[in-house]
């Protein structure tokens, strides 16, 4: 295989990579990492480099439009990031020192996992039980909605910051945004209306993502030859899927290709897990 061909396969795949991490909030490593190894027979270490490197890109793309909307909740992004980096740390320490295809096999897991959230139905928490610790750290807050503006309060916040924190262990470890379990912990365990706990997981993963790359970086397993053509497609994706959200109330369709093409994609990092190819 050419260098070009190689590196338009990488482009394409960043592209629907970034477009739906953007859409789901869960994060464009989903589709990176399967792409690589399995297709383009990439070491994973690599793979989770570049992968990394992709989240950052994919919260930069889409993060910014949601905060302008002023639909993310910044208090809430910067307060569970506390866990999540720290997380996301010994996740990246860890990778070292665990065999490449049990990576392999609990990514697949993983992403079946997160096939499945993208697919539950969205249910709007809006005025739950009012908690005392997000009184304290001032979490609860509003965002604009179709007949004005939408106020929500937080709930639970020890449960969510503790699954924060797992979250950011799979971050670093995986070489993904882990935003199926941020926005599972901000939607269902902190009561979260979906639609905020999605665009915050967007802007929650570039921080979690470059915590763990500097540990990569450091290793040598960041490639610019990898890393540069994902970081384009995967922005240009995020943009994509950054306008659409915000313009329309329902991408049903692309969480479906989203959750087929997961699945399979999880089945085959499983397999070959097992097997020990990866």
């Amino acid at each position: 295989m050419s260098v070009l061909i190689f590196t338009l396969i990488i482009l394409a795949g960043s592209y629907f990579a970034g477009l739906i991490g953007s859409l789901t909030g869960l994060g464009g490593g989903f589709v990176i990492i399967p792409l690589l190894t399995l297709l383009l027979h990439v070491d994973i270490h690599y793979a989770i480099g570049a992968s990394l490197v992709s989240v950052i890109a994919t919260s930069s793309g889409s993060a910014a439009a949601y905060v302008r909307e002023g639909i993310t909740n910044m208090r809430i992004g910067m307060f569970l990031e506390i866990a999540t980096t720290a997380g996301a740390m010994t996740g990246a320490i860890l990778a070292a020192y665990i065999p490449t295809n049990f990576i392999a096999i609990l990514l697949g897991v993983i992403l079946i996992f997160s096939a499945i959230m993208s697919l539950r139905k969205k249910v709007e928490h809006v005025l739950q039980q009012k908690s005392e610790w997000a009184e304290k750290l001032k979490l609860n807050g509003s965002y604009p909605g179709p007949d004005g503006t939408v106020n929500y309060s937080v709930t639970h916040v020890g449960g969510g910051f503790a699954m924060m924190l797992f979250a950011g262990i799979l971050s670093g470890l995986l070489g993904v945004g882990s935003g199926a379990l941020k926005v599972l912990a901000m939607d269902s365990i902190m009561r979260i209306p979906f639609k905020v706990s999605t665009t915050t997981s967007n802007f929650m993963i570039g921080v979690t993502a470059a915590a763990s790359a500097v540990v990569y970086f450091q290793r040598g397993y960041i490639d610019p030859g990898i890393s540069m053509p994902v970081v384009i497609g995967v922005l240009i994706g995020a943009l994509s899927g950054s306008k659409i959200l915000v313009k329309t109330q329902s991408s049903g369709w692309l969480r479906w290709v989203f959750a087929v093409v997961v699945l399979f994609l999880a089945g085959q990092m499983i397999y070959n897990g097992i097997l020990g190819r990866i």
